[in-house]
């Protein structure tokens, strides 16, 4: 008895260094997350103040960081000068498209590949994977003689039909977390008298959900984003996605930077919002991916 409580006051300065320590880390990482947090907004920031400017005091120097005359009346303008409300119907038709083509294609294709036993399995997976090693610009003259000859071009058949036929990337993201499942999953269902895709509808589709809505995520923001697809393959003005439609913005000569700067604005809101209800299942779909080879 005595010698222990000789040691709870020798050990006491230790515990509360050490919880000193504890706290400055933690004040440090605090500070440093901020800052960088700080980096990342700067920009949507000066977006949304550029936007707010009116067109007199864009040209002063040096630039005011807060507008003077406060002018939201830019972001009913945008949809005046250029026909910005369908740019933006055409590019969430492109995405939706694209995020179905991709999941679905890619995931019946990985669970081929992770949970299926064929001849040459792995050897076709490494092929698939040296996919990924073309760059695109290499395909870009034939798939566009091809899709010209279908008689595609002017339309969001190039740019969605072609995300049917999987991506190589989400295909292995998703056989990666389809090894990590159990095979015992599998063995159960096929004694209770399950065939491979009630297996893969019933079992593997709801467990894959975190690696499934983070390729759908990836996959909305990628073609969302799309800015070369869109340039080659339409002309149209009508169909032209926000990406692209930002562009007609800048080549008007009676558009100012703080209409650019509100439709800019406005074009980045969905992916802000994709990623916003996604990133609880980033954490998941991470853990789990890199588990099995």
């Amino acid at each position: 008895m005595t010698g222990a409580s000789i040691a709870r006051p020798a050990n006491a300065p230790n515990r509360r260094a050490r919880l000193s320590r504890d706290r400055l880390g933690r004040a440090i990482l605090y500070a440093l997350a901020i800052a960088l947090g700080f980096v990342f907004v700067l920009p949507f920031l000066w977006m949304l103040m550029t936007a707010l400017k009116s067109r007199g005091e864009l040209n002063l120097f040096p630039p005011t960081i807060w507008p003077n005359d406060w002018t939201p009346s830019n972001f009913l303008r945008i949809w005046e000068v250029q026909n910005f409300g369908q740019f933006l119907v055409n590019s969430a038709v492109y995405s939706v498209g694209a995020v179905i083509g991709t999941v679905v294609s890619s995931t019946l294709a990985a669970y081929g590949f992770a949970r299926l036993k064929f001849w040459g399995r792995e050897f076709w997976f490494i092929v698939l994977l040296g996919t990924l090693m073309l760059p695109s610009q290499v395909l870009l003259i034939p798939q566009y003689i091809l899709f010209r000859e279908l008689g595609w071009l002017d339309s969001l058949k190039p740019l969605v039909v072609p995300t049917f036929f999987g991506n190589p990337f989400y295909i292995f993201l998703i056989r990666q977390f389809l090894r990590g499942l159990p095979a015992s999953l599998d063995e159960a269902a096929l004694l209770d008298g399950a065939n491979q895709w009630q297996i893969f509808w019933r079992i593997m589709v709801p467990l894959s959900k975190p690696i499934i809505v983070t390729v759908a995520a990836f996959s909305f923001v990628t073609h969302w984003n799309d800015y070369f697809g869109p340039l080659i393959y339409l002309r149209d003005p009508s169909r032209m996605t926000a990406s692209v439609g930002l562009l007609l913005f800048r080549g008007d000569p009676e558009t100012v930077i703080s209409w650019v700067m509100a439709a800019a604005l406005i074009t980045v809101i969905p992916v802000v919002l994709v990623f916003i209800w996604t990133q609880k299942y980033y954490v998941q779909s991470v853990a789990s991916t890199g588990g099995k080879g």
